[in-house]
């Protein structure tokens, strides 16, 4: 009986000797429909080329990322003026990086990359002004934020010791991991 009782015990000493697990650390959610709230709030966007050019971009519809930890936009783009013999419309796709601002406590989409430009039926030539406006439209969009903290949001994690670090993009939306302040 006491051999049973030694080896049992001793099989479960391993599990006893193992440290406790990291406490957890506080996360917040973003959902994607607050994302696409303050995505849709930059658009339309126009911008022109020397009277020649007029491109409307509008229509956001909300990428997630999550592969590539990026959220993006998928947008519609009309093209018209007299360097078009008739107005074009076409989709183009960005994507954004992201980062947390602690100066006033908001995350921020920023680095516009475009994924892929479509314009089913346009002349080589209109699609290659088109595609010129391109890196002009995307500088505009610069930074912008995403969604703004509230006192409330932070006041636990901070009470706890954690600020915000981490931006992980979910198949729903965002997440932001908190880190001890000293880190």
């Amino acid at each position: 009986m006491r051999r049973r009782l030694l080896v049992t015990a001793l099989a479960c000493a391993p599990a006893f000797a193992q440290e406790p697990p990291e406490s957890p650390r506080p996360r917040q959610k973003v959902s994607a429909a607050q994302i696409y709230e303050a995505l849709s709030r930059r658009f339309p966007v126009k911008r022109g080329l020397g009277g020649l050019l007029e491109l409307v971009v509008s229509a956001p519809g909300l990428l997630l990322l999550p592969a590539r930890n990026k959220i993006g936009a998928s947008l519609r783009v009309e093209a018209s003026g007299p360097a078009l013999r008739t107005p074009q419309v076409g989709d183009l796709d960005l994507v954004f990086a992201l980062r947390y601002e602690a100066s006033d406590q908001t995350l921020r989409a920023y680095e516009p990359e475009v994924l892929d430009l479509r314009l089913p039926g346009t002349p080589p030539e209109s699609a290659q002004a088109i595609r010129a406006l391109l890196p002009r439209i995307t500088r505009d969009l610069g930074e912008f934020v995403l969604h703004q903290f509230t006192p409330r949001e932070l006041a636990l994690p901070d009470t706890m010791g954690f600020k915000p670090d981490r931006v992980t993009v979910l198949e729903d939306g965002l997440e932001v991991s908190f880190a001890p302040k000293g880190s």
